[in-house]
């Protein structure tokens, strides 16, 4: 309403629109707030409350553009206002995204993340002596770097960048605020997750080729016309990452970022459709879950990480696995005791690295004789191998699962990492794990191995082409082997579990191969007892 203005003044049809606006408004913000009280785990307990909340913001988002007009007039509507209803749409579906694991959701978080810059509604923040919608402006630049990265869209990702540097630069000339140091470490962060694969491609013209490594049609090698393998399907993940100095933005280390990636098919259409804005339907599920369920965890303690292995092994759906990748610390056994059990006799790893603190001071509560609150020993995953289970382990010391143990029959299979690097591995750690890089993408790693900092386009997809060769023959060399145990066999039906034993297997020839990796330590444990000699002489024939 206008100053000179009453409020009998307001035609009633325009006075009921700003309320039934204002209500909407209340409402969607209630409703968003409320999420934060939901269960991180779970496939249903959320389910209700997230549509609730996607039907109210439905038509908020419509009725601002049904009666534009009417609210800028009457109510004063700004355009950061509606930038930030379009925000909060965008974070619904991202947090959808990482509930559900289906792509089509984080290309329509893309799409209103998009829509908000290409249409400026937040360029008048910077305007206004408000400190907080600034903040607001730099949270939407975070949150739209994050889908980014997660589509692969680089170029895009380093503009952005760009802006947000110049956004905090503006934002901390203008107010003496005490979080510069905050937003400056995000910039750090970002910029070190762009620069952490080891090698790139690279066109004629020498620019960057931005390469996706998620799951495609002809990434797993199919199956041979009447191979009898088993029919599990990976249900659930668990990714957990707790890897000192490691590069990471929001949460998601570089390694748990990669490990995401390899447990998601490439989407149908990464195409922004623009046109889409307003036309939310969350509901509209795709028929077929194409991506296993996935939880991402960030150094959690030790009752967090059981919880959430408890609830996925509580709703793990019949014939289906579970999967834990743990890219952690090694924790090391102290020395003997008198206490020692088998299955935490030789450590594990660390999930999460925070300690009690009184008074400012760090407080360590064991003696040398008891062990880590928050190691994961192999014992700890015992009472979850009453199901299938599929644990991959990147820890200096993840020979401790080395000799798990599986006392219910169940199929059971452990990739273990190497437990040492050579030096010129060890420099580049922060940027991620070279075991980790093999099952991500096995051609990236092969690269950075043999000590190459780029590659030309060219030479990448004739060496892709070879490589597919290699997997087909280590596959049929899997599914052929009479010497194998039964449990491999049981998790080759799943394309995602299937690449990753292929990727494995590649990885352990490789390192065995190379004249710095030819000491024991420095190869992978390799559980899959298999003609490890004949798959060597493929991969060296060719690479």
């Amino acid at each position: 309403m206008t100053g000179a203005e009453t409020e009998d003044d307001i035609p009633l049809a325009e006075r009921k629109t700003v309320t039934d606006f204002c209500y909407l408004l209340d409402k969607s913000k209630q409703l968003f707030n409320g999420l934060r009280d939901l269960p991180q785990y779970g496939h249903k307990q959320w389910q209700s409350y997230f549509g609730r909340t996607f039907d109210v913001y439905t038509k908020l988002w419509k009725f601002q553009q049904q009666h534009r007009q009417v609210l800028d007039n009457r109510y004063g509507l700004k355009r950061w206002q509606i930038g930030e209803v379009a925000s909060k749409i965008g974070q619904l579906y991202y947090h959808y995204y990482l509930r559900t694991s289906e792509t089509s959701y984080l290309n329509e978080a893309f799409s209103f993340y998009s829509a908000i810059r290409q249409r400026s509604y937040y360029f008048q923040v910077n305007k206004e002596d408000r400190p907080e919608l600034v903040v607001k402006k730099l949270r939407y630049y975070a949150r739209y770097i994050v889908v980014c990265l997660l589509l692969n869209k680089m170029d895009l990702v380093k503009v952005l960048v760009k802006e947000l540097s110049e956004e905090i630069e503006d934002y901390t000339q203008r107010f003496n605020t005490e979080d510069q140091l905050e937003w400056n470490l995000v910039l750090q962060e970002v910029a070190a997750f762009i620069e952490a694969d080891p090698t790139v491609v690279l066109n004629d013209n020498n620019s960057m080729v931005v390469i996706t490594h998620r799951l495609q049609e002809e990434s797993a090698p199919p199956l041979e016309q009447g191979m009898v393998v088993g029919q599990l399907v990976l249900a659930d993940a668990l990714i957990i990452g707790n890897c000192n100095n490691q590069v990471k933005f929001s949460e998601l280390t570089i390694d748990m970022f990669r490990m995401l990636q390899a447990l998601e098919r490439e989407p149908v259409n990464l195409a922004t459709q623009t046109s889409k804005q307003g036309t939310l339907e969350p509901n509209e599920k795709p028929a077929k879950r194409e991506n296993p369920h996935k939880y991402l965890l960030y150094k959690p303690t030790f009752s967090q990480l059981f919880t959430f292995l408890s609830a996925s092994f509580k709703e793990l759906p019949a014939n289906s696995v579970l999967l834990i990748y743990l890219s952690a610390t090694g924790v090391f056994p102290s020395g003997h005791s008198d206490y020692e059990v088998g299955g935490y006799d030789f450590g594990g790893v660390l999930t999460n690295t925070n300690r009690d603190i009184v008074n400012g001071e760090t407080v360590q509560k064991r003696i040398q004789a008891q062990k880590e609150m928050h190691c994961l020993h192999p014992g700890d995953l015992f009472p979850f191998t009453r199901k299938p289970l599929f644990v991959i382990v990147d820890s200096s010391n993840s020979a401790a699962y080395k000799n798990f143990t599986n006392l219910f029959g169940q199929p059971l299979v452990c990739l273990l990492s190497p437990t040492m690097y050579p030096k010129t591995v060890q420099d580049q750690s922060q940027r991620g794990s070279l075991f980790t890089l093999f099952l991500y993408s096995p051609l990236l790693a092969f690269s950075s191995v043999c000590g190459l900092s780029s590659i030309q386009r060219g030479v990448w997809e004739r060496a892709q082409e070879f490589l597919r060769k290699v997997f087909r023959d280590i596959g049929q060399m899997i599914t052929r082997s009479r010497t194998i145990d039964q449990a491999f066999l049981q998790f080759f039906g799943d394309e995602f579990l299937r690449l990753l034993l292929i990727r494995f297997v590649f990885c352990s020839a490789v390192l065995r191969l190379h004249k710095l990796f030819r000491v024991s330590k420095c190869c992978c444990k390799n559980p899959v007892n298999i003609c490890l000699g004949l798959i060597e002489y493929t991969v060296i024939s060719g690479l």
